[in-house]
């Protein structure tokens, strides 16, 4: 799942979410600094944050791959990584508490 929108919109809260969904109940956080958390659960749920990826040569390292089959990966900044088949998910700030939330899933592929 690659989620997009401007810093401050609420992509991280999203994952907080989608994490309680797999069981987790690790304190989910923005891996901003780290690139990747991985956090238990019925799912195994691998958080990646691409806000401070320059280069695509810095995801190799990632193994999203191998995460993506253990598990489900969602990815912060998810306009920095093409993915065939992926469901995308654009959060836009509407002011105060409030969010519009856009879903795309490119089924061409």
């Amino acid at each position: 799942m690659l989620l997009t929108g401007e810093l401050g919109a609420g992509k991280t809260t999203f994952v907080r979410g989608v994490a309680q969904g797999t069981g987790s109940k690790a304190h989910v956080a923005s891996p901003t600094f780290q690139l990747l958390r991985i956090y238990p659960g019925r799912l195994q749920l691998a958080h990646v944050d691409l806000y401070r990826v320059e280069k695509s040569s810095e995801l190799r390292d990632l193994g999203l791959d191998e995460l993506a089959t253990d598990g489900a990966v969602v990815v912060e900044w998810g306009e920095r990584l093409d993915v065939e088949g992926a469901a995308e998910i654009e959060i836009e700030h509407l002011g105060g508490d409030r969010r519009l939330i856009r879903t795309k899933r490119d089924l061409s592929h």
